[in-house]
């Protein structure tokens, strides 16, 4: 039996649904807090387990008869790093054989900009400290953030962001929730960590060059200043931590922290992962 947390979120439903091309329902399990958001796991034989990472009883119940936990990571709530370990000791006490994590693949730990990346890391220290054998999965930024990051007006505007010539090797998110599902239903699980990134890196004048090609509007991309970019998020009135948040990615982007490139998500999946251009095909129905 594998337990996916996180199961109706965008990853763990992704890797929900092609685990079940590849094992029968009955060895899926979803963690889930909201039952009636997953009635349609329900209907295709998924058993279901509610709780959540704040609930050490409910987590233990989950665990029963699992051999084998995705454990999605949390959003960016302040106690997020011990929302994870309660994932940890859960497993641990239920005598899980595999723990498995959605971490980041970013260069260097120790100089992120972006607070809440460290986050991953902690968790992985903790995961690997724990006796418990496992299998880490770092992803790259998902490409599928290209329509935040960029606006709903790109093709009006074109792209003002604080992120240099920095590159990134931006993949699907349901391509990397694929390749995960492929690694957890073949059975490796020993101690092993993958990087999952797209087989070419992209600054953000190769998105603005996509664009144009897609849309036959020219999209140029502008290297604005950082307080420069504050200013126009204050001003469209986010909350001071999607700012901070935000400016903390794209200065990590800057700074070469995201374009690590590799071939193992292409081996994982079985295939090329899809290319930024087709990538923004899809999202922005271009």
């Amino acid at each position: 039996m594998i337990l996916i947390t996180g199961a109706t979120g965008h990853i763990g439903a992704a890797v929900i649904q092609q685990l079940l091309t590849k094992l029968p329902a009955s060895q899926i399990a979803a963690l889930v807090r909201d039952e009636a958001k997953a009635t349609h796991l329900q209907a295709q034989g998924v058993s279901l387990r509610v709780g959540d990472y704040r609930d050490p009883a409910a987590l233990d119940r989950a665990m029963q008869g699992v051999e084998k936990v995705l454990l999605v990571s949390g959003g960016g709530e302040a106690d997020g790093l011990q929302l994870h370990q309660n994932v940890v000791d859960a497993a641990r006490r239920a005598g899980v054989r595999c723990l498995a994590y959605t971490g980041r693949a970013l260069h260097d730990r120790h100089t992120l900009t972006n607070e809440l990346m460290k986050r991953h890391f902690l968790t992985e220290d903790y995961i690997q400290a724990s006796g418990l054998d496992y299998v880490l999965f770092r992803n790259i930024l998902y490409m599928d953030t290209l329509p935040q990051f960029v606006g709903p007006k790109v093709l009006e505007t074109g792209i003002h962001l604080p992120a240099g010539e920095g590159r990134v090797s931006f993949a699907l998110r349901r391509e990397m929730g694929e390749a995960i599902a492929n690694v957890l239903a073949e059975g490796d699980c020993a101690n092993r960590i993958y990087t999952f990134t797209n087989s070419d890196a992209y600054s953000f004048h190769d998105v603005a060059a996509a664009l144009t090609e897609l849309s036959g509007r020219e999209v140029r991309y502008t290297d604005i200043e950082p307080a420069a970019f504050v200013a126009g998020m204050q001003a469209r009135g986010l909350p001071e931590f999607v700012v901070n948040l935000t400016l903390g990615f794209m200065t990590d982007i800057k700074n070469g922290q995201e374009s690590a490139v590799t071939s193992e998500l292409a081996e994982a999946l079985g295939r090329q992962p899809v290319s930024l251009k087709e990538g923004l095909r899809e999202l922005m129905g271009l």
